[in-house]
């Protein structure tokens, strides 16, 4: 006979059942019972203790994109479950697997304006997959098994859950969740796969356009062992290029944010896009300049485990729903053979040498500091960035071998790299695991090195420190040069002694020369690390000084 105990336990009970592992959060009132179940979870489900709910919701979806399993995320109702939004909204973009719960009003006070009352199926309509509220305590396992599946299946997203305090509180004796159900990819028919072996048999210019986080290891060799063996060049979408060899000849770019010329090319001039498991986003497209809309000149086979992303912005000339690991795992049986092996040749020497730069106008030049890190990291180091200019080099500059994992937002949220290392560190303890953030990037959330520090989860954090938020300031210069404004940040903290306040070792770096010395102190802490970068704002991108940019806005303004 099953034993009757309160919702909250009987919650924490379906996670045990379903695999969860580890749930981000910050504690509130409005979900004590489901506390108190999770007491009784401990090494099996347990509770990361966050600083400030859009911190644990950054982890709980970086928590998603690195592992493939839902992140778990709890917040308490009204001002919790909207600062832990900025998460949820970086998942949506990232289609990658996330739950948050959310601690709500009793069910007998609703529409009263109740305090922190906030309706989630309005206020998460357009932002998660899915938001439900719990009506009925005995149908707890049944909302939440379909919470897990809905945030994994098709396209992956984040699923919105509101806890009623009674529906928490409430006792029942109805059984949790033994396990996940098995919801394996959707498989191609045989046809469909002939149908697009043939089409791209027919190219001259082939491209493969990939993206999306819920690749498998097989998946992934397979991927490249189909690439390699057609000889076709392959470009990821925007944050996403560790999802494929880097250093294997085919690979030839990221399409997202700074775009290379040479990407640009590839993607114009390709006569056959094989499209798999992308959403065909505006940083992927230039703002769907780059294929026309909604036929494209170019042929596109668009393959997506989702049916509401084929045809949603591309009408396709064969699109097929089908995920994306079934999918190369059957084309990789039998490549495509054409005459285009000048085309991959091509594109890959433009992409290598895009890699070379000239020395920066910085006391720390982050060319040759990327450089050095690519040396000295294991080949399964996992690296982070949150939004900005300086992640260019995270996400330009560094390659990303068959076992480098790269955990960057979509959505461009500032402050995610901070708490996306955390969540790599409480994942992988045994992994180096290094995150680049800027000066305004890093004070977005660089209270979450208390939960690093409590948790034993101790990334090493570089601070590209130039005293503005350079993504705007390039921006304004651009379109309003000489006018600065808001885009200077004249007061910052000392880093190094706020890294050391929260028990890491922290030093300021003021010239290149010394970054090898202090990276290998940080490597040798085993409190983690915080290495303050001393980058002028001239420095602002790789190849185009703020000086530069100035001048070429003050000529754009001369011509209008």
């Amino acid at each position: 006979m099953q034993q009757t105990r309160h919702g909250g336990q009987l919650l924490a009970e379906c996670l045990v059942g379903l695999g969860a592992r580890k749930a981000f959060g910050v504690p509130g009132e409005s979900y004590l019972a489901l506390l108190d179940g999770l007491h009784d979870t401990q090494g099996q489900v347990d509770f990361v203790n966050c600083r400030n709910e859009g911190g644990a919701a950054f982890m709980a979806a970086a928590w998603g994109k690195l592992t493939g399993e839902p992140g778990i995320c709890m917040v308490t109702r009204g001002p919790g479950a909207t600062n832990a939004s900025i998460g949820v909204h970086t998942a949506m973009q990232d289609s990658a697997p996330m739950i948050l719960f959310v601690g709500q009003i009793g069910t007998d006070m609703r529409g009263r304006e109740a305090f922190q009352e906030v309706d989630y199926r309005a206020f998460y309509g357009t932002v998660a997959k899915w938001a439900v509220e719990v009506d009925d305590v005995a149908r707890l396992p049944e909302i939440v098994a379909r919470a897990w599946k809905t945030a994994l299946s098709g396209r992956p997203g984040p699923v919105v859950v509101a806890l009623p305090e009674d529906m928490l509180s409430g006792a029942t004796d109805a059984p949790a969740l033994r396990g996940p159900a098995d919801y394996p990819e959707p498989v191609a028919a045989p046809d469909t796969l002939a149908k697009a072996r043939e089409i791209l048999g027919e190219a001259k210019r082939p491209l493969i356009l990939y993206g999306g986080c819920n690749w498998t290891d097989a998946g992934r060799v397979a991927l490249q062992g189909f690439a390699e063996a057609s000889d076709i060049p392959v470009l990821s979408v925007f944050r996403y290029q560790d999802q494929f060899d880097n250093f294997s000849p085919c690979f030839c770019g990221e399409a997202g944010v700074g775009m290379w010329p040479s990407v640009r090319k590839l993607m114009q001039e390709a006569d056959v896009i094989l499209a798999i498991n992308n959403r065909f986003g505006e940083n992927s497209t230039e703002a769907w300049t780059l294929l026309d809309v909604p036929m494209p000149k170019q042929r596109l086979i668009h393959v997506h485990g989702s049916d509401g992303e084929l045809g949603k912005v591309y009408q396709p000339e064969l699109g097929i729903q089908c995920g994306p690991n079934s999918f190369v795992k059957a084309m990789a049986d039998a490549p495509v053979k054409g005459d285009w092996a000048e085309w991959r040749k091509e594109a890959r020497a433009a992409w290598e040498a895009g890699l070379n730069l000239p020395d920066l106008p910085s006391p720390v030049d982050m060319g040759k500091v990327t450089a050095h890190l690519q040396e000295v990291l294991p080949e399964d180091v996992i690296v982070t960035n949150g939004a900005g200019n300086f992640a260019a080099w995270p996400n330009k500059f560094f390659r990303y071998g068959k076992a480098a994992r790269l955990l960057a937002p979509q959505s461009g949220a500032m402050g995610y790299g901070v708490p996306a290392a955390v969540a790599a560190k409480v994942a992988h303890p045994e992994r180096r695991v290094v995150c680049f953030a800027g000066d305004g990037d890093f004070q977005m959330n660089c209270q979450e090195l208390a939960t690093a520090a409590q948790y034993g989860a101790q990334p090493i954090i570089l601070i590209l420190n130039n005293g503005i938020y350079g993504t705007i300031r390039a921006h304004q210069e651009r379109h309003y040069p000489t006018r600065v404004s808001g885009t200077d940040m004249a007061v910052n903290p000392d880093f190094a002694a706020l890294a050391r306040a929260y028990g890491f070792h922290g030093e300021r770096v003021e010239r290149t020369e010394d970054f090898e010395a202090a990276f290998a102190r940080a490597l040798a802490s085993d409190s983690g690390a915080v290495l303050d970068l001393n980058i002028s704002p001239e420095a602002l991108s790789p190849r185009v000084s703020l000086s530069q940019m100035r001048e070429a806005g003050m000529k754009a303004k001369e011509k209008v």
